[in-house]
């Protein structure tokens, strides 16, 4: 959430003690560091979906090659994270590149829960 950046620029009371261009400069650093809380959460998403397609991959229950893709996704967000954190410059440039990989886990997971569902067992 980025309430932060909005409380700061509510023009309340207690901010007239600050500059325009102070207010400006936190503002911003609440915008970024909102990014890199977003990076660093999707190092810990990432590394959720191992486990998740490692137990749909050996579970029966879906078809295994959910749990591959989803596994996939787990080393593309890992990718995307580290991207951001260890090289900014050619982040954007892997990040449309990783996030194909990450949908088509993701997504496949989703629409076949959605549409099929899990097989009863009789």
């Amino acid at each position: 959430m980025q309430l932060a950046p909005l409380i700061l620029l509510s023009g309340a009371d207690f901010l007239k003690v600050f500059d325009p261009s102070q207010l400006n400069a936190l503002v911003m650093f609440f915008l970024n560091l909102y990014n890199y809380a977003i990076i660093i959460v999707g190092i810990f998403y990432g590394l959720w979906l191992y486990p998740f397609g490692y137990l749909v991959f050996k579970s029966g229950f879906i078809p295994k090659i959910l749990g591959v893709l989803l596994i996939i996704s787990c080393f593309a967000y890992l990718i995307d994270s580290f991207s951001f954190l260890l090289i900014p410059s050619h982040h954007v440039a892997i990040s449309n590149f990783i996030s194909i990989p990450i949908s088509i886990g993701e997504f496949s997971m989703i629409f076949w829960l959605l549409f099929k569902g899990v097989k009863k067992q009789s």
